[in-house]
């Protein structure tokens, strides 16, 4: 961490802590022998040792001992030779574990430090920065993990340009913690692999559904439970000048289509299983959706939806979008986010993740904003 001259581990501290020192010292060196307030310094090194730089420490450390040594020495005259050999080794003493302990911290820090660069490149290489690009697409947007320290959690999302399209796709494994980021891991790389090179979104989600399958199987010999994923795929083409899109759900909850100023709960190509309960019902459908060039939706996953204010009400996200419609789409995001946290206290129970979705200005291309059912 770069030195800060106005933050407690780089001037004020130690600065404090010494000034301390020396007016507890010339207070006592006052005083008479009965009143040895001097006793009570120890404090002040092993604070500087959990707040301040390995120096600092030290200097703290050395103007303690030089001080509680003058003290000992000089200020208690009745004192017999082996008292003040035993408070001067003692001043020393609390030096010495005052430099281990700051140390310690500070390699301990130096690991922290390591292991989350090591865990935040990983968690960057599982889902990409928001905002997002592909091709004509945009899709503005947070993600909040409800896991404490944690950049990544059960959520997913993606949107990848294809030679079928744009396609885009929301997710919310079950559960949260580790074991939800491998399944999520495992569903989101079958998602970019399928993506690719299966013709129809039905396609793409058999292929996630096996990789969850295997994912599961895996699960299960190591005792751990099984997970689902529910899971939202769109995807737009361009067909003789026109744009065509269709959407499949696999459980998850609908999207919000801002068109015109107007918002709208879409529930576009539900009915589908999440994955890794297929097996449990018929075939997966997409339904056709209609785009037009002005478009924006808004995606979210049920963190936010389901997010609970103080009063046990549910976010209404709906309603809070419908006020809205005039900001720009990064401007949105923000906004949303802002007013969720407010909404809940900063006490998400699950982990949130909205996208902001629209065409980019700067593209010619069609819209990746949906649009109403066929």
């Amino acid at each position: 961490m770069p030195p800060d001259r106005f933050t407690e581990r780089g001037f004020w501290a130690p600065l404090l802590l010494i000034l301390t020192i020396l007016l507890v010292a010339a207070l006592d060196a006052t005083t008479g022998p009965e009143l040895h307030i001097s006793a009570f310094l120890g404090i002040a090194p092993l604070y500087a040792a959990l707040r301040c730089s390995f120096r600092r420490t030290l200097l703290v450390a050395v103007v303690f001992v030089v001080c509680l040594t003058y003290i000992d020495l000089f200020t208690v005259p009745d004192w017999a030779p082996a008292s003040r050999v035993v408070g001067i080794f003692g001043a020393c003493l609390v030096a010495v574990f005052s430099l281990m302990l700051c140390r310690t911290r500070l390699q301990r820090e130096a690991l922290h430090a390591r292991t989350r660069l090591v865990a935040d490149t990983v968690q960057r290489a599982m889902l990409r920065e928001l905002p997002l690009s592909a091709g004509a697409l945009e899709a503005y947007g947070f993600y909040v993990s409800a896991q404490e320290g944690a950049r990544v959690g059960g959520d997913i999302y993606e949107a990848i340009d294809t030679p079928h399209g744009l396609r885009l796709m929301i997710g919310d494994v079950q559960g949260k913690g580790m074991p939800a980021i491998g399944a999520g891991i495992d569903v989101l790389a079958s998602f970019r692999e399928a993506a690719q090179y299966q013709e129809s979104l039905e396609s793409v989600a058999e292929r996630m559904e096996q990789a969850l399958i295997r994912h599961n199987a895996r699960s299960a010999e190591q005792g751990v439970d099984e997970r689902f994923v529910t899971v939202l795929l769109m995807e737009i083409r361009t067909a003789a000048g026109f744009r065509q899109g269709r959407v499949l759900s696999c459980g998850h909850i609908p999207y919000y289509l801002i068109r015109h100023g107007e918002v709208s709960e879409r529930q576009d190509g539900e009915g589908g299983l999440p994955l890794g309960l297929g097996m449990l019902g018929g075939p997966r459908h997409s339904v056709r959706i209609h785009p037009e060039a002005d478009d924006w939706i808004v995606l979210c996953t049920d963190g936010v939806t389901e997010a609970r204010g103080k009063d046990g009400e549910f976010y209404p996200l709906a309603e809070r979008l419908a006020g809205w419609t005039d900001l720009e789409p990064p401007e949105l995001a923000r906004t949303l986010r802002a007013d969720l946290e407010s909404f809940t206290d900063g006490d998400l129970k699950d982990d949130a993740t909205a996208l902001v979705v629209r065409r980019a200005p700067a593209t010619t291309q069609f819209s990746m904003a949906r649009a109403a059912a066929a």
